[in-house]
């Protein structure tokens, strides 16, 4: 068995510092009372107006009922509307309302303190390289993400 202290599996340590991240940033919003999932929905939304909820949910990579809990939130402050689509009667368009624009603009001074304390000490190289790896990483498991599950697959013993 493999040394947990020497090189953490890959999913545990990615995991660690997203979270670390997202709590550092929480941290540095303060009181603006903003949780990084709703400034992640924040910044979808104020690059894709009038977008569908559904395919909000599809960008955002998160469940209906987790969407819409992050999205009443958002409404409740006023930061966010929802509209019925006027040729779809069944779905909703969301827009960014003026209350969450500064949200929006505050969210990046906040980030790029936070990203230049977690690269502190890594090379300009090294981190090209981490986001060279991490984005074809990406690329690498979306298509399988996306793809039907093969039950004839299996990975236990």
């Amino acid at each position: 068995m493999r040394d947990l202290n020497i090189h953490p599996p890959l999913d545990f340590l990615l995991n660690d510092v997203v979270r670390l991240y997202w709590k550092r940033l929480e941290q540095r919003a303060g009181n603006r009372r903003v949780t990084c999932s709703q400034w992640q929905t924040i910044a979808y939304l104020g690059k894709n107006e009038g977008i569908h909820q559904v395919n909000l949910g599809e960008l955002l990579e998160i469940g209906p009922i987790t969407l819409i809990r992050i999205l009443n939130r958002l409404a409740k402050r006023g930061l966010i509307e929802r509209r019925q689509h006027a040729a779809e009667g069944g779905s909703w368009q969301l827009f960014l309302k003026e209350a969450g624009r500064p949200l929006l603009l505050a969210a990046q001074p906040l980030d790029e303190a936070t990203r230049a304390e977690a690269f502190s000490g890594v090379l300009d190289a090294d981190r090209e390289q981490l986001l060279q790896t991490l984005t074809r990483m990406k690329t690498n498991l979306m298509a399988p993400c996306r793809a039907p599950v093969d039950e004839t697959e299996t990975y236990y013993g």
